[in-house]
């Protein structure tokens, strides 16, 4: 194979449907809670439903993380601090390094994201406003362990809030100055790869088991709340 053969760029298959799925799935209901949480009290059993599904949600993407498509491990784009220092020094440049799924730093995004999720769904199970609402978990814990994690669900809502405005601005930093459309991607799970990289891409997983393991991650968080 030539040279030439392998630096032609063609859209690859490298984010499978449930990823797909996960990623708008995630957006709706952390968009919906903050909708319901600042309508006020007529909405908060929507929000705590909403609350429920966010974290079905991140169990499922940890789960798939282990056993899923190759893009989607993390063992494929968790890197360490020298790959991400490395990579974070072609920012600057208009072509930079494309990765067959997260880049260093957006598998560091990831990561950040999983877990402010999942700590504000978290405190949200044992918060309380001290009036009408109370998280299912509310009664397991003390008052003012209580009080505790409803000021961590009130306060990691806004380091949520400045991951995801960060986030959003990192996509349209590569989509208008790299010209990498990284929404389109999300989209349609292909991107714009060599024959190189394309073997990094494959297998995909079977979606039997994204199906298992989203009942798991759903009947689980059921089972806790209730």
């Amino acid at each position: 194979m030539t040279t030439e053969e392998n630096k032609e760029i063609r859209p690859v298959r490298v984010w499978d449907l449930p990823v797909r799925l996960f990623h708008w799935l995630l957006f709706l209901s952390l968009t919906g809670s903050w909708v319901t949480a600042e309508a006020g009290l007529l909405y908060m059993d929507w929000h705590m439903w909403l609350g429920y599904t966010a974290l079905s949600l991140v169990l499922f993407r940890l789960l798939w993380g282990i056993w899923g498509s190759r893009p989607a491990r993390f063992s494929s784009f968790l890197r360490g601090p020298k790959t991400i220092l490395n990579y974070s020094r072609t920012l600057g440049q208009r072509s930079s390094p494309r990765h067959p799924g997260h880049n260093p730093l957006g598998g560091v995004m990831v990561v950040v994201l999983l877990l402010l999720v999942a700590l504000q769904g978290g405190s949200g199970l044992f918060a309380s406003d001290d009036i009408f609402t109370e998280g299912p978990l509310y009664h397991r814990v003390s008052g003012a362990t209580s009080d505790l994690l409803t000021t961590v669900h009130h306060l990691n809502f806004n380091l949520l809030l400045a991951a995801v405005g960060l986030h959003v601005a990192a996509v349209l930093f590569y989509l208008l100055y790299k010209r990498q459309n990284l929404i389109k991607s999300m989209f349609t799970g292909n991107m714009p790869l060599t024959k190189q990289q394309e073997p990094a891409t494959a297998p995909q997983a079977p979606l039997w088991r994204a199906l298992l393991l989203l009942g798991l991650s759903a009947g689980a968080i059921t089972w806790l709340v209730n």
